[in-house]
């Protein structure tokens, strides 16, 4: 059987804007093209793509999956190899979310976390390079932007952003679905707290770049992806939010 770019999109559930940039860089190639133009995939094509996106989430940059797939190693080791892989990153990610759960428990007691605790999961700065690798990947390429040249990884601050960032979050889906406006006082003052929290450990936010972000986020595919699949709404729930606060604070 063979599948069209669109075909192969929906059953992969990988955009077909993907489809065709892995196309472009020879990740992934079509076995045919017909007469009319469409890119044609058959199975051998089906299982690559397969092995693609099990290394994606592993965190493989493209280039080097593409450096593995081409030296054609034998598909079924590709597999065992990858299913070890992922068993191991399962349980660092099930130590990671119970260090976040723990870490979460303590912030809203107002209680300080023993230190020891506070980085489990997170045990070195390749730790932190693997996990923003496919969004560091992306705005190379997109935007020709190295968040890693701009400002080096310290574990310390890293884990706790990624502790206060999945707060706020998960706060703002809160009001998303409780059906709070964008302007209500709960919400602004969750963005208050999250600037707070922010300046104090060095980045230097204030509303209107806070409000400049959210809406890069909105705006930018791979971000806006990002939130919507925390919750259907969020990005633009959490940028009219962000205007407002600022608006409100100019």
């Amino acid at each position: 059987m063979m599948y069209t770019v669109k075909e192969l999109s929906d059953l992969a559930k990988v955009t077909i804007k993907t489809l065709h940039y892995y196309h472009k860089i020879g990740l992934l190639l079509p076995c045919e093209v017909n007469e009319a133009g469409y890119r044609l995939y058959g199975m051998k094509e089906l299982e690559r793509l397969q092995q693609i996106l099990f290394y994606r989430e592993l965190d493989f940059p493209l280039k080097k999956i593409k450096l593995i797939l081409d030296n054609e190693p034998d598909r079924l080791s590709i597999l065992f190899e990858q299913r070890q892989l992922i068993v191991a990153r399962k349980k660092r990610l099930e130590q990671l979310i119970q260090t976040l759960d723990q870490s979460i428990a303590h912030a809203r007691k107002g209680e300080e976390m023993d230190q020891q605790e506070m980085f489990k999961g997170f045990e070195s700065i390749s730790e932190w390079e693997n996990a923003i690798s496919e969004q560091r990947e992306y705005l190379q390429d997109r935007y020709k932007f190295d968040v890693l040249e701009e400002k080096p990884i310290d574990v310390k601050v890293m884990n706790e952003s990624a502790i206060e960032a999945k707060l706020f979050m998960e706060n703002m889906v809160w009001a998303l679905t409780e059906g709070l406006r964008y302007d209500d006082k709960k919400v602004q003052q969750l963005i208050l707290q999250h600037l707070e929290f922010l300046n104090h450990h060095g980045h230097k936010i204030d509303s209107a770049s806070f409000a400049k972000q959210t809406r890069f986020f909105l705006e930018d595919d791979f971000h806006r992806n990002m939130l919507e699949q925390q919750q259907k709404g969020l990005s633009y729930f959490l940028c009219i939010a962000a205007e407002a606060f600022d608006k409100e604070n100019k």
